[in-house]
């Protein structure tokens, strides 16, 4: 049975392997812990998942930045590894360019490949890529489609979609200057372009010429998606193997990714020994059985002997980059982020929530209690116990409400605060490091004066309200604000929703036990 409780909940590619080590499936996920938890717990699927599924042996997860990614990616997984369980497209047919034709008003086209008379733009590894990106440009810029200057307008003028040179309404020099910002955007020159059309809608604005301004507005949203275009697939025209690696206690955990040709073809982990010069120890030993790339991204200097060696092996000059900005340092910043999820997520996750709750030192055991009930009937407490990272349910904890009536969950959470902390001071036990409160403002103020009760008053306590994910720190009035996709949140809502689970199971069994008698 797969372990999905592990897995990151990013963006990425989640590759399925048989017992045989075969990748079966490649699929990407908006939240990979998510979707790869779905084809465990879904009972609707019809028969290909339900026969996947049961080949599955085990997963492995390729995080990414976007949502984009993580499609694009997929695209380039599927044709390397062909799994069984994936759609096959081998009489598939891929368009590469994006041509800006010699017209008297110019169009955007798909070109299959880099020849006429035209200005091509590309090659795009990605036809999903690249019809992403053509669409945007027609659209922001209104620029024709028809093959024909038709003698009325068509459908897409009165859609707004086109600019309609047929009309007259538009003069060569507008369109032609609507061509230019094209050619900016499909060359790369984005930034450049979303401060030109800045600049321009804040003078039309000024000028009062609101009705322009709002087209340029709209120019500037659809440019700014192109943001979230793809960081894992580049085209080049050389292979790239980009490593990345740490030291802790004196073991060495070190992520390799194989770029070729601008695409994420491999990815390899692995964990060894530190010792004197391991870095270039590692190098020689990886590439004395493979050829080595063109380029090679690190995150350090190496030994100029490593250069010598790589080239001389692979017969002409290998180049080794420790980039400091721009994408090739995002190709290390994406395999270091990779690394820290499949060596160190837990420890991650302690460290950022710390740090996002200005700790002196991150909580390495946490409590949360919450509180389950149905229409006030057979109330039950639950509190579940995370340590370093990770569910401890040996010292997980249930409570049958005894002090409360009705629905009052302020003196529910009082009561088993209240019980749990009396009983490890009881013990001489050891508090933890952090509480977690599964409710809001209120719920944290009963859990405190709980706390106070005992004569407890340095206790770190905060609460998560369900409704916005807002969480409340003592003292202030206001939620403290956490990035919806930060680590530090996420790690709050999962120790949560452990609990939330806990407490739903055992207030079942009592339902059911009442029922049985």
């Amino acid at each position: 049975m797969i372990d999905t409780a592990r897995l990151p909940e990013y963006p990425g590619c989640y590759l399925y392997s048989d017992d045989a080590g075969t990748i079966i499936y490649v699929g990407k996920a908006k939240n990979l812990k998510k979707r790869v938890s779905s084809y465990f717990t879904k009972k609707d699927q019809d028969a290909k998942t339900r026969s996947l599924v049961t080949r599955i042996a085990s997963v492995d997860v390729v995080v990414t930045d976007t949502e984009t990614e993580a499609f694009l990616l997929e695209n380039t997984l599927i044709k390397k590894h062909q799994p069984k369980y994936n759609i096959d497209l081998k009489d598939a047919k891929r368009y590469a360019w994006i041509e800006l034709t010699r017209e008297e008003y110019p169009r955007l086209v798909i070109a299959r490949r880099a020849a006429g008379d035209g200005t091509f733009f590309g090659p795009f590894v990605s036809a999903a890529e690249r019809d992403y990106v053509l669409n945007v440009a027609k659209k922001a810029f209104h620029l024709r489609t028809c093959k024909k200057l038709p003698k009325r307008p068509c459908l897409r003028r009165h859609m707004q979609s086109c600019c309609a040179p047929c009309t007259g309404t538009v003069s060569p020099e507008e369109y032609e200057k609507n061509v230019k910002k094209a050619a900016l955007l499909l060359g790369g020159k984005s930034h450049e372009l979303l401060d030109e059309l800045k600049e321009e809608m804040a003078a039309r604005s000024s000028a009062e010429d609101f009705e322009r301004a709002l087209v340029l507005r709209n120019e500037i949203a659809a440019i700014g998606h192109l943001a979230d275009r793809q960081h894992v697939e580049r085209r080049r025209e050389y292979d790239q193997d980009v490593i990345a690696y740490q030291v802790t206690d004196g073991k060495v955990y070190l992520t390799a990714f194989n770029v070729e040709r601008g695409s994420l073809a491999n990815k390899e982990e692995f964990i060894f020994e530190a010792g004197e010069d391991f870095f270039e120890e590692f190098l020689v030993q990886y590439y004395s059985d493979r050829e080595p790339p063109q380029e090679l991204i690190l995150g350090r200097e190496t030994d100029p002997a490593i250069a010598d060696f790589l080239s001389l092996k692979k017969g002409k000059h290998v180049g080794i980059i420790v980039p400091q900005r721009g994408e090739k340092r995002q190709l290390l910043d994406l395999a270091q982020k990779n690394l820290e999820i499949a060596f160190f997520r837990d420890t991650l996750k302690g460290a950022e929530l710390g740090t996002a709750l200005y700790m002196a030192r991150p909580p390495s055991v946490i409590e949360c209690f919450d509180i389950s009930h149905l229409s006030g009937t057979a109330m039950v407490g639950s509190m579940v116990q995370f340590r370093d990272g990770k569910p401890d349910k040996s010292n997980y904890r249930r409570f049958k409400i005894r002090t409360v009536e009705g629905i009052d969950d302020f003196a529910s959470i009082a009561e088993v605060v209240k019980r749990r902390y009396q009983r490890l001071l009881d013990e001489h036990a050891p508090f933890p490091d952090l509480v977690i409160i599964d409710g809001g403002k209120g719920q944290l103020s009963s859990a405190r004066g709980a706390l106070a009760g005992l004569g407890v008053t340095s206790q770190p306590v905060i609460a998560i309200a369900k409704r916005e994910e807002e969480v409340y720190v003592p003292d202030t009035d206001l939620p403290l604000l956490l990035d919806k996709k930060s680590i530090a949140l996420r790690y709050i809502e999962e120790i949560r929703d452990e609990a939330h689970r806990f407490a739903i199971v055992y207030h079942r069994l009592l339902r059911k036990k009442q029922v049985l008698t």
